[in-house]
């Protein structure tokens, strides 16, 4: 009996080893509203998140979890320094040391083609105001301001090349050249949704954009495909079903899309007719995109190759502002 107990116990002792967490990397990125912490475990992590003041601290207790790294990431953005020591109980501790109080948050990732399990922790230190004005149409004797829209960034890498080229470097270049080539225009002035290597969530990117009071919405993306054979160009404008399903989604929301139609609340609309001017907002905004979509296939036609000749509609997330 005392043999079955002892080899009970020898089982429970391999199981439970074989179920311990390992933390494989941990990065850090720094976007102007929040700072990011990825921990990239081999299977999903049980944790545990508290914050500390004076100073100001965030506690992460991963359970049953080792970490084998030889340097911590250094401290960016709200971080000032990353520390991890093992608990007695076998549980991992990871503390972020801050520069001021933050709003944390962490949820668990699966696995995706570049990266395996993460724990994310999200650090939120501002938040974005969508100012209350027209936005439609350009104020007299303001410049026409282009939000340009780096793709992907921080732990999101988007398309990787043959040889390691990733997208979201690709396309940041690209989009701080246009920016440079639009500021140079009399009239104009650029707006970059992201000016450096960080993760922004598709709707924060639309939310920027307004916030800069965009008149026109550019998302510069590289993609890849296993076949070498495609190359070239495409536009992509808005489809008629995306912009249905938005209309949808801000009617929904109508107490706070009081800017959305050339400053005219909805709030105080019945269903039909705030649905009404949704739409012709939306459809006015596709229009428009139509006849800037058409002029820029026909000038990169003439530097280089175009994969479509026309321009493509698509329900893409980005492109769903009813007002730009």
């Amino acid at each position: 009996m005392f043999r079955f107990f002892l080899s009970l116990l020898a089982c429970l002792a391999g199981t439970a080893a074989e179920a311990a967490v390992h933390v494989d990397d941990m990065r850090l990125w720094a976007a102007p509203e929040r700072t990011r912490i990825v921990l990239d475990t081999d299977r999903p992590a049980s944790h545990r998140l508290f914050t500390l003041s004076n100073p100001e601290r965030v506690v992460i207790d991963v359970r049953a979890a080792s970490l084998d790294l030889e340097r911590l990431p250094a401290g960016e953005g709200v971080v000032r320094r990353i520390r991890s020591a093992p608990r007695p109980n076998g549980d991992l501790r990871v503390v972020l040391d801050l520069e001021r109080a933050a709003r944390p948050k962490s949820f668990l990732l699966a696995p995706n083609a570049q990266y395996g399990h993460r724990l994310v922790i999200d650090l939120e230190t501002a938040t974005l105001a969508v100012p209350m004005q027209p936005t439609a149409t350009p104020a007299r004797g303001r410049d026409i301001v282009v939000a340009i829209d780096a793709g992907h960034g921080g732990e999101d890498p988007g398309a990787l090349g043959k040889l390691g080229t990733r997208e979201k470097d690709v396309v940041l270049a690209i989009s701080r050249e246009l920016a440079r080539q639009i500021d140079a225009q009399p009239g104009f002035g650029a707006y970059l949704t992201r000016e450096g290597d960080y993760f922004l969530s598709l709707r924060e990117r639309m939310e920027k954009a307004r916030a800069a009071r965009a008149d026109l919405f550019v998302s510069v993306h590289a993609d890849a495909v296993p076949n070498r054979a495609p190359r070239g160009s495409s536009v992509y404008v808005l489809s008629e079903r995306g912009a249905s399903d938005e209309a949808a989604r801000w009617l929904a929301a109508r107490e706070n899309a009081s800017d959305l139609v050339g400053g005219v609340s909805l709030s105080d609309k019945d269903d039909v007719l705030a649905s009404v001017l949704l739409d012709l907002s939306q459809m006015a905004s596709v229009s428009a995109s139509m006849a800037v979509g058409e002029k820029v296939i026909g000038a990169l036609g003439r530097v280089g190759q175009v994969h479509r000749a026309n321009v493509q509609h698509a329900g893409f997330l980005v492109l769903k502002s009813p007002d730009i």
